[in-house]
C-alpha cells in the first residue's frame, strides 16, 4: 500500500503546518561543514552538540532502519508584536519572538505525534517517531533537502513565501515513502543584510556562525559571565535576538501565525527591563511555566536584564534597582551589575 504526499500534506495543514517536505537520509552534503564548525569551536559551551554527531549525520543511526524524514514546518510570528520599536526602546526588554508564546517543543511535538498516528493508520506496520529540537537531528539540513527552503547566510531556513519565521519537525520513518526531489535554490544573492546588522559579528562568513559571539547563545546558551566587549552590543535584548531575520528582505512580508499558542503572553512582548528585573525567582518561575524562556536559570534571567539596564538610559531608578539587587545577587549577576553600574555612571 502506498501513501500520497498530498494526503500527507493535507493531514498536516489540518494540524496547522505550513508545508511539509518528505527527503531520505544521506546528509554527506553536509558533514564536512558540520564536523569542521564543530573542530573551529564554534559551537562554544553547547558540548551536547559534539556529542553523538555521527546520529545527527545519519539518521539511520539515531532512529534505527529510518530511510525516510517527514519535515514540516509551522509559522510562529505573532501580529503587531511591534519588534524594531521594541528595541529602540532602551527601557524595554527585547525577547526573541519565538519565545513570546508556548513552549514550541510542547505544540509541535503533539501535532507531530498526531501526524504520525494518522499516517500510521495507513500505512501500518512501520515506525514512527516525532522530534522538535529535542534530540540530535539536523534539522536545517533535513528542511533544506526536502525542499522547504534554502539555507541563509545568516544559516537559517528560508523559504520564498514565508521568510524565517517558523519552526521545524521531524518525522522519522522506515516507511517507503517517496521522497520530494525539487530543492530550492538559494535566493539569498548578494544580499549580505543578515551579516551586517548582527550586533556582534557573529556571522564571520556566509553560512558560518560563530555561537560564541550570538546573542541568542549569550542570553540563552551561555551559564557564565558574559565577554565585556559583547555586553554593549546586546542593548535590550535579553533573551535571544532576531536582527538577522528583522532585516532580511525574505522577512519584509512575514507570514503571521494563526496558532492561539504562540501569542505573546504576560505582556512580554512590551515588558518594562525594571518590572522584569524586579521579579523574584518565584515569580520568575511562575511567568515562565510552559515557556521556553524556562531554558534558562533566574541567575542567567538576572544577568542579561543588569546588561540591558546597563545599555540604557541611566536614571535614579534604575540605578537604585541595581544597588538593592547588588548586595542580594550571586557572583555571576553581581558582576553584570557592577558592570552596569559603572557603566551609567560614566554615561
Amino acid at each position: 500500500m502506498s501513501l500520497e504526499r498530498t494526503i500527507i500534506a493535507q493531514w498536516a495543514a489540518e494540524l496547522g503546518f505550513a508545508d511539509i517536505g518528505i527527503t531520505d537520509v544521506d546528509l554527506s552534503d553536509h558533514e564536512d561543514h558540520v564536523r569542521a564548525w564543530l573542530a573551529a569551536g564554534f559551537a562554544g559551551d553547547m558540548g551536547y552538540l559534539n556529542r553523538n554527531v555521527d546520529k545527527r549525520l545519519h539518521p539511520e543511526l539515531l532512529e534505527p532502519e529510518t530511510c525516510r524524514v517527514i519535515t514540516a514546518r509551522m509559522d510562529y510570528l505573532a501580529p503587531d508584536t511591534q519588534p524594531l520599536e521594541v528595541l529602540e526602546d532602551s527601557s524595554k526588554a527585547y525577547v526573541s519572538r519565538y519565545a513570546l508564546g508556548r513552549d514550541y517543543h510542547k505544540v509541535l511535538r503533539r501535532r507531530l505525534a498526531k501526524l504520525a498516528e494518522r499516517i500510521d493508520d495507513a500505512l501500518p506496520g512501520h515506525r514512527y517517531r516525532a522530534f522538535t529540537d529535542s534530540a540530535p537531528v539536523l534539522e536545517k539540513a533535513l528542511g533544506e533537502k526536502s525542499g522547504l527552503g534554502w539555507m541563509g547566510k545568516h544559516t537559517l531556513l528560508l523559504n520564498e513565501h514565508a521568510g524565517s519565521w517558523f519552526f521545524l519537525g521531524e518525522i522519522y520513518t522506515n516507511a517507503p515513502l517517496g521522497v520530494d526531489t525539487d530543492l530550492v535554490e538559494d535566493a539569498c544573492g548578494k544580499c549580505n543584510a543578515c551579516i551586517t546588522v548582527c550586533p556582534t559579528a557573529a556571522i564571520v562568513s556566509p553560512g558560518k556562525l560563530d555561537a560564541r559571539r550570538c546573542i541568542s547563545y549569550l542570553t540563552i546558551e551561555h551559564q557564565g559571565s558574559i565577554p565585556e566587549a559583547l555586553r554593549a552590543p546586546m542593548g535590550n535584548r535579553i533573551y535571544g535576538c532576531d536582527d538577522c531575520q528583522l532585516y532580511c528582505p525574505w522577512n519584509r512580508e512575514p507570514t503571521y501565525t494563526r496558532e492561539d499558542d504562540f501569542a505573546p503572553r504576560h505582556g512580554l512582548e512590551q515588558a518594562a527591563l525594571l518590572d522584569l528585573f524586579a521579579m523574584s525567582e518565584t515569580e520568575f518561575l511562575a511567568m515562565t511555566e510552559g515557556s521556553a524562556i524556562r531554558r534558562i536559570s533566574y541567575q542567567q534571567w538576572q544577568r542579561n536584564l543588569a546588561v540591558a539596564l546597563g545599555n540604557g538610559k541611566p536614571s535614579t531608578e534604575v540605578i537604585e534597582a541595581l544597588e538593592q539587587r547588588l548586595p542580594k545577587a550571586c557572583e555571576m549577576v553581581a558582576e553584570h551589575i557592577s558592570w552596569a553600574l559603572e557603566r551609567l555612571s560614566s554615561a
